[in-house]
């Protein structure tokens, strides 16, 4: 019995290379056949798309192949995106809101101590006097002693207590932290989490509309720079590419576009966080509200109070960020011609000190932007926030910073504690001329007098943040390692 042979091992599939070879010429049989020239090679194209390396990270993310797409691994690594960003803006978030609220809090001039400061009696050692102590209370001089009871506070036509300094713990509303000193933004942090009515959950107040708005920024932005380089670039337009427009330009026009989550996200932060004071109780909340009662969508973006500092702030950053660094290099002694790529080191330091130069105008602009969005407009009822707020509101940038120079103090008054009855009968002379003195140089202290420092909440942190991204930029080798502090 015969078997037929099988051809399954001689099949040979066509190739799918394109191969463009020149016809051979025609023969005529009158003329003879030339000699056969030496073999061309022959110049093939193929079909298949270019090794693309940036999927070497994830070959199964390859996408040039439609089977090779795996659905499941993409989720997983949106998710893991997602969860990264979220950690990475839960863990500065404690210091942005000690920020923020350093920058609201308004401390008045002219507040005088609180009466408890002022009256406050300390207890003597001997609870029964002699007849020693009864004579010497009795030919006492009566212009010398002191009241042990406080002036009687005054009030409204109502009957309630007016309020005459933000000192005052009897008339502090319950729902507003105490003024403390200005030690930085990490004491307001440790205030806010020690506060009976915030705790530390407050700390992360604001924490996902935060992280909304820094992830659509890092992709919003790219997107309108690319989009403004192709209109500039293109040849129909035939407009020249300013070097130093277009970047700024692109930070504007998306922090304008974002300017509501901004908003948003500072009135979440700015209130308290007790049920019974609360305006909102979440992002979409806040911006129905904000929407309802203050004007519309228009009012929100284009309202003068809004629309300035916002202009500013995401104006002056990129622009400082891109001049400071090239103006400073060359007077360091790091030559004209310091580059990233050339001198690296170098260009970090420059950086760093250029950041913190930018500092001394960004800081005030942002400080005031934050007072302003804390503001209400329209029928909106004013926002009880957790810091200590002026009464009266703005009238805009300049009248902000004006207000913020003259009517405030960058501390708090010196406390002084009144001493025991006995010794200010026996040393009255003595303790005015030490108040004489403590007042002198408590006026000789211009700084604590003046609100500049009221403009410079959080100075310590930047400068702190620009420090350790000069350390990684010097150890680390990366050129943008500061793209993830830029909120600080």
């Amino acid at each position: 019995m015969s078997s037929n042979p099988s051809l399954r091992d001689l099949y040979n599939p066509p190739s799918s290379a394109w191969a463009f070879i020149p016809p051979p010429p025609m023969q005529n049989a009158s003329v003879p056949a030339p000699a056969p020239a030496p073999a061309v090679p022959s110049y093939q194209w193929t079909t298949r798309p270019a090794h693309n390396s940036i999927f070497d990270l994830s070959p199964s993310l390859d996408l040039s192949e439609p089977s090779s797409l795996d659905v499941s691994l993409l989720l997983r690594s949106l998710v893991a995106s997602a969860l990264l960003q979220y950690t990475s803006t839960a863990l500065v978030m404690p210091l942005e809101v000690g920020k923020l609220l350093l920058q609201i809090q308004w401390i008045p001039k002219d507040a005088p101590a609180p009466s408890s400061q002022i009256y406050e009696e300390e207890e003597e050692e001997e609870t029964l006097s002699d007849s020693t102590n009864e004579d010497e209370s009795y030919f006492a001089d009566p212009a010398a002693s002191h009241t042990k009871y406080p002036a009687p506070k005054p009030v409204d036509d109502q009957g309630y207590v007016i309020r005459t300094s933000v000192l005052e713990d009897g008339t502090r509303p319950e729902y507003i932290i105490p003024v403390g000193s200005m030690n930085g933004t990490w004491d307001m942090v440790k205030r806010v989490a020690t506060f009976r009515g915030e705790g530390w959950l407050s700390l992360w107040k604001g924490l996902l509309t935060s992280c909304i708005h820094d992830v659509l920024f890092s992709n919003v932005q790219p997107l309108v720079d690319n989009f403004i380089h192709s209109i500039f670039l293109s040849s129909a337009a035939g407009l020249y590419r300013p070097p130093l427009l277009l970047p700024v330009a692109s930070h504007v026009i998306t922090g304008f576009l974002l300017s509501p989550l901004d908003l948003v996200r500072t009135r979440l932060v700015a209130q308290s966080a007790m049920q019974r004071y609360r305006t909102y109780t979440g992002p979409f909340d806040a911006l129905r509200q904000i929407i309802a009662q203050e004007g519309g969508i228009r009012s929100i973006y284009f309202h003068p109070q809004l629309l300035i500092p916002t202009i500013l702030d995401n104006g002056l950053r990129p622009l400082l960020h891109i001049l400071m660094p090239t103006l400073i290099a060359p007077r360091l002694g790091f030559g004209p011609h310091v580059a990233p790529d050339t001198r690296p080191i170098a260009w970090a330091f420059a950086q760093v000190l250029g950041s913190v130069a930018s500092l001394l105008i960004t800081l005030p602009i942002e400080t005031v932007r934050r007072r302003l969005q804390v503001q209400t407009r329209g029928t909106a009822k004013a926002l009880r926030t957790c810091a200590e707020t002026r009464p009266v509101p703005y009238n805009g940038v300049v009248d902000a910073l004006w207000h913020i120079v003259t009517e405030e103090r960058s501390d708090l008054p010196i406390k002084r504690r009144s001493k025991p009855r006995k010794q200010q009968t026996e040393h009255a002379e003595e303790n005015d001329s030490n108040d004489l003195i403590a007042e002198e140089q408590d006026e000789s202290r211009w700084l604590r007098n003046t609100g500049i420092g009221q403009l410079y909440r959080g100075m310590r942190m930047r400068v702190g943040v620009s420090v350790i991204v000069l350390l990684l930029t010097t150890f680390g080798g990366q050129q943008e390692v500061d793209g993830g502090w830029a909120e600080l």
